[in-house]
C-alpha cells in the first residue's frame, strides 16, 4: 500500500462504488477532495448555484438510476441549505448521500468558525448520519453508506468530514461494490395474497414508492393485467407503470378522479406495492384509514419498520419490489374454480373500466373564457412527445396539477416530482435528468414562486451543456396558498401576491433560448420552436390566478 491524503481516499471509494457524477458547491472544508477529483476523469463534477439545488439534483439523479446521488457542500450555511434536499430523499425513499465539509478535528465544539453538530442536526432527517474522524476507515464508511442508501427503504446518507482528516496521508485499503441486499418474498405469503385474490370481489392496488424499477414495472404490469386489477399510483408516483397499461386508473394524492376514489373506498381488498400510504395518498388517512374497517390490506414494503406502523397490515409482506413482482407473476396466478365471488354484477371490479375511467379524466377539455387554457396545453405536449421519451420534472404548486392529471407518464424514471411537496425541485431535478439521460426530452414545469426558489441553476444547466425544456407558469402569486386563502378567508388576500421578473429576458440572460406565451393559441407553435432549439430553452406562460387549479376558479372557492 502507499499513503494517499484522505481526499483521494475517498474519490477512490466514489470510483470503487461506481460514481460517475457529483453535484457541488465549492468549499474550503473539502479542498483535497476537489484536489483529489482534478485527477479523476470517472467523475464528473457538476459546480451548482446553491447547496439546495446541488441536493436536489443529487435527490433526482439517485431517482434515476437506484444508485445514490452524490452531493458536496460546506459546513454551516452550506449544510443548512442542502439539508431541504436530504428532506425529500428521505420522504421520497431515494437513495443519496450527501458529504459535508467540516471544521478541524482541533476545532470541534468550540462554535468555530460555521460550525455545526451536523451529526445532530441531520440524524433526524436522514436514514443515517455519519462523522468520519480516521482516514484508514474512509472505505469502511464509504461501502457502509452505499449499502444503507441503496438497501431496504432507500435514503439519504449524511457523512461529516473534518477538514484536516482529510488532509491526512494514510494506508487504507479500499473496499469494493456494495450492491442492493436482495429480500425475496417468502411463499407462505404469497399463498395468503393469492387467496385474498380469490376471495375478493373488488381489488384495487396501490402502487409505488421505494425501489421501483423498470423490471418491477414490467412484471406488476402483467401481474395485475392477468388478474383485471385496477390499479392506482400513489401521489407522484404516476410512472411506477406505463399509464397506457389496460388496468390503470390514474394516481391518488391531490385532486384524483372522483371515480378512482370510489374505487378505493369500494375496494374490498388493497394491494399495497412499495407504497407508504402517506397522507397525500391516503388523502390525510381518510380515503385509506390506518385501521380500514371492511378491507383486506395486503402491504408488500422493503423495510419492515414500515409494516404495521402507520397501517395495520393484514397480510404484511417484507420484500424488495423486483422480487416480489416477480414472484407474484410467477405463482399467484388466477384460477376459476376457487373465487368465491358473490352473484352479481361487480361494477367497481373492472381493470379496463378503471382505465377508460382515468382516459376519460385525462383528456383535457376546454375551459369557456379562459385564455391561456393550461389543460390544452398539456394536449399539445401530448401531441408531441412520447410518455417514455420524456421526463416532465416539476416542484410544488397548484400548476403541477394540470400535469398530474393531462399528461401520461411512461415507465419509471418518467416522473421527477417531490412526494415531500418541497419547492424549487423541477429546475435542479431536471439539470440532473438532461445529464443522466441525454436521449431524452426533459421538462421542468415550475410556477412563478416555484422557478424562483431555484432558478439560478438555469446557470449550471447551460454551464454543463443539458438540453432541457423549462415552463414557467406565472399567474403573479403563491396560487396553492392563494387557494387555501381564499376558503378559510375569502377575499382577505394577504401575502401571496407576488411581483415577477419578466422570465423569458431572464432565461436570455443565462444564456437560454426563450418566447413568452400568452394565449393558447400561442402555445404549441412556441412549443415546437422550443423543441427545434439545442440547450436550455424556457416558455413563459403568462396565466390569470382566477384559473386556480385544473377544476375550479377562486370565483367558485368564493361562492361556497
Amino acid at each position: 500500500m502507499t499513503k494517499r491524503s484522505g481526499g483521494q481516499i475517498l474519490v477512490d471509494n466514489l470510483v470503487a462504488q461506481g460514481c460517475d457524477r457529483i453535484f457541488q458547491v465549492p468549499g474550503e472544508s473539502f479542498l483535497a477532495v476537489l484536489d483529489a477529483l482534478h485527477d479523476t476523469p470517472e467523475i464528473e463534477v457538476v459546480t451548482c448555484r446553491q447547496e439546495g439545488g446541488a441536493a436536489f439534483m443529487a435527490c433526482a439523479d439517485g431517482a434515476l438510476t437506484q444508485r445514490p446521488g452524490v452531493c458536496f457542500v460546506t459546513r454551516g450555511p452550506g449544510a443548512t441549505n442542502a439539508s431541504i434536499g436530504v428532506h425529500v430523499a428521505r420522504q421520497d425513499s431515494q437513495p443519496m448521500i450527501l458529504f459535508v465539509g467540516d471544521v478541524d478535528r482541533g476545532m470541534r465544539d468550540r462554535e468555530g468558525f460555521q460550525e455545526i453538530d451536523l451529526v445532530a442536526m441531520f440524524t433526524p432527517l436522514a436514514k443515517l448520519a455519519l462523522r468520519i474522524d480516521d482516514a484508514r476507515r474512509i472505505p469502511e464508511y464509504i461501502a457502509r453508506a452505499y449499502n444503507v442508501a441503496v438497501s431496504g427503504r432507500p435514503g439519504p446518507v449524511v457523512i461529516a468530514l473534518p477538514e484536516d482528516m482529510l488532509r491526512d496521508e494514510v494506508e487504507a485499503v479500499d473496499r469494493p461494490r456494495a450492491d442492493r441486499v436482495w429480500q425475496a418474498p417468502s411463499a407462505s405469503r404469497l399463498a395468503w395474497l393469492e387467496q385474498c385474490l380469490h376471495d375478493a370481489e373488488r381489488p384495487v392496488a396501490i402502487i409505488g414508492g421505494a425501489g421501483w424499477t423498470q423490471e418491477t414495472a414490467r412484471a406488476f404490469q402483467d401481474f395485475a393485467t392477468r388478474w383485471g386489477m385496477p390499479v392506482a399510483g400513489a401521489f407522484r408516483r404516476q410512472d411506477a407503470m406505463s399509464n397506457h397499461a389496460p388496468t390503470w386508473a390514474g394516481n391518488l394524492g391531490y385532486g384524483p378522479n372522483p371515480r378512482l376514489v370510489e374505487r378505493v373506498k369500494a375496494a374490498d381488498l388493497l394491494l399495497v406495492v412499495g407504497a407508504r400510504l402517506g397522507e397525500a395518498t391516503t388523502d390525510g388517512y381518510s380515503l385509506v384509514t390506518p385501521d380500514h374497517p371492511a378491507q383486506v390490506l395486503v402491504h408488500v414494503h422493503p423495510d419492515p419498520d414500515a409494516l404495521n406502523a402507520v397501517y395495520r397490515a393484514d397480510v404484511p409482506i417484507c420484500a424488495d419490489m423486483d422480487s416480489f413482482a416477480a414472484h407474484a407473476l410467477a405463482s399467484v396466478t388466477p384460477d376459476p374454480r376457487r373465487r368465491l365471488r358473490a352473484a352479481g354484477p361487480l361494477p367497481l371490479a373492472s381493470g379496463a373500466e378503471a382505465h377508460a375511467e382515468w382516459l376519460d379524466w385525462s383528456a383535457p377539455k376546454p375551459r369557456d373564457g379562459v385564455i391561456l387554457d393550461l389543460g390544452l396545453c398539456v394536449a399539445a405536449m401530448r401531441e408531441r412527445l412520447t410518455p417514455d421519451g420524456t421526463i416532465i420534472c416539476n416542484g410544488a404548486g397548484n400548476f403541477s396539477g394540470w400535469w398530474h392529471r393531462y399528461w401520461h407518464y411512461g415507465t419509471p424514471g418518467t416522473q421527477l416530482a417531490p412526494t415531500a411537496g418541497a419547492m424549487g425541485y423541477g429546475v435542479p431535478a431536471a439539470v440532473a435528468g438532461a445529464l443522466r439521460c441525454p436521449d431524452k426530452t426533459v421538462v421542468a414545469v415550475a410556477g412563478d414562486g416555484d422557478f424562483l426558489m431555484n432558478g439560478q441553476e438555469l446557470a449550471t444547466a447551460t454551464q454543463h451543456g443539458a438540453n432541457m425544456l423549462v415552463i414557467v407558469v406565472d399567474n403573479g402569486g403563491y396560487g396553492t396558498i392563494r387557494m387555501h386563502q381564499e376558503r378559510e378567508y375569502p377575499t382577505r388576500l394577504s401575502g401571496t401576491e407576488l411581483h415577477n421578473p419578466d422570465f423569458a429576458v431572464l432565461a436570455r440572460a443565462y444564456g437560454a433560448w426563450s418566447e413568452t406565451v400568452e394565449s393558447t393559441a400561442q402555445f404549441a407553435p412556441a412549443l415546437d420552436r422550443a423543441l427545434a432549439e439545442p440547450g436550455v430553452r424556457l416558455l413563459h406562460l403568462k396565466t390569470d390566478i382566477e384559473v386556480i387549479t385544473n377544476g375550479t376558479t377562486i370565483t367558485a372557492i368564493r361562492s361556497r
